[in-house]
This record gives C-alpha cells, sequence and structure tokens, in this order.
C-alpha cells in the first residue's frame, strides 16, 4: 500500500528519523557507518547484488525507503541522489554460477562483504539488513527489516535493486524469450513456463531450477 502523501516537513521529519540506528552508533564514537543490503536472493536466474553506502550525517534525501516500496521510476531518481550525495557508495555481484557454487545464502554473504570492502572510504561500523552475515570483519550489526529502519540500508537497498534490474533488462535483450523485462529472474509462472518449453539459459541458477526440471537441469 502506498504510504500517504507527507507534508514537506513531514517528509523531512520521517526522513531524519530514519537517521535513529546511525546517529545511536556515531554516540559511540562511529563516524563512518555504512548500510548494506542485497537485491535479487529469490530469482532463479541472474546474480545477487548488494550495494553498501556511507551517507553524510542528517542529508535529507526526501521520498527515501525500502526500495521494494518504490516505483521503478522513483528507485532510479533515488539512485541518481544517492550516489551523488554519499561520501562513498559501491555495488557488488555474484553471478549466478558462484550461486550454484556455494549456495544462495553464502552468495549473499560474498556480494555484502565485497560491496564494504570496495568502499573508497573505510566504515568504522556496518549496518546490515537481516538477521546474520558471514565474514565480515569489521565493528557491524544486523538489522531485522533495516531497509525500512535505516537511511543507510534503505539507500543500499535502491542501489542494489537497480543496479540488478538494469543487468537483468539488458539480459532481456539477449534473451526475449523469457520476459526477464517483467519478472526480473523471479519464478512467475510466464517464466516457469518458458524455462520449461526452452529449457535453461546461462544465466539461469541451476540449483534452483531442480524442482522444476528434476534430473533435466
Amino acid at each position: 500500500m502506498p504510504r500517504k502523501k507527507l507534508s514537506e516537513q513531514e517528509e523531512t521529519e520521517r526522513v531524519l528519523a530514519l537517521y535513529e540506528i546511525e546517529n545511536s552508533y556515531r554516540s559511540k564514537g562511529f563516524t563512518d557507518i555504512a548500510g548494506v543490503d542485497e537485491a535479487g536472493r529469490g530469482p532463479l536466474a541472474g546474480p545477487v547484488y548488494a550495494a553498501a553506502v556511507i551517507l553524510p550525517e542528517s542529508t535529507v534525501i526526501k521520498g527515501i525507503d525500502d526500495s521494494k516500496k518504490l516505483s521503478e521510476k522513483r528507485r532510479e531518481e533515488l539512485f541518481d541522489e544517492i550516489t551523488e550525495k554519499a561520501v562513498a557508495y559501491n555495488i557488488f555481484s555474484v553471478d549466478e554460477k558462484r550461486i550454484d557454487e556455494i549456495n544462495i545464502l553464502n552468495a549473499t554473504f560474498e556480494a555484502m562483504n565485497g560491496a564494504v570492502n570496495g568502499l573508497n572510504v573505510k566504515p568504522d561500523f556496518v549496518l546490515i539488513d537481516g538477521n546474520r552475515i558471514a565474514g565480515m570483519t569489521l565493528p557491524h550489526a544486523t538489522v531485522v527489516k533495516g531497509d525500512s529502519k535505516s537511511i543507510s540500508i534503505a539507500a543500499a537497498s535502491i542501489l542494489a535493486k537497480v543496479s540488478r534490474d538494469r543487468f537483468i533488462s539488458k539480459i532481456a535483450e539477449k534473451y526475449p524469450e523469457y520476459g526477464f523485462e517483467k519478472h526480473k529472474g523471479y519464478g512467475t509462472k510466464a517464466h516457469t513456463d518458458a524455462i520449461l518449453k526452452y529449457g535453461p539459459c546461462e544465466i539461469h541458477r541451476k540449483t534452483f531450477l531442480k524442482k522444476l526440471l528434476g534430473g533435466n537441469v
């Protein structure tokens, strides 16, 4: 359900409230706090993406929210604003072959660590969407539903989602028969019907298709 339209003042207050978690760690002496989120754990095809973002303290980016709550057009607009205003950001992907090799959970951890490690400003604290992480050597905390609670994680969710959608849209041009531009690789009926008709293509995650195709992957 779309969020009710707020006045300019109310929207500014809503955005500043999303700094609560960041501010709690700033009060403990941390300064460069990165938010990390992923996009694409569930699809049957394509990479999983992660983004890491460090925002300047108390910067207002109107409309920012969990990427799933935003239209594609709004995400694209916010992508540009976030990348312009961020102290640092980095986007990292792990492809479908690696996902098949190490499983989607470990691939997600790899993507998140890659996003953080590639930042050109080293964070001194990392906020991670979800309830677990492996391999993170910097001080960090996980935040369940962090993309709706932390502005840094919300920003990361938008960068990851837009980046993955752009990649899948390009792939759709190469493989028009699968309709990737519509479902972005998720397991819709149209997508699974196309897989059954044409078989998997090079970007399908073979380990995700075992139930659908049995031993014919």
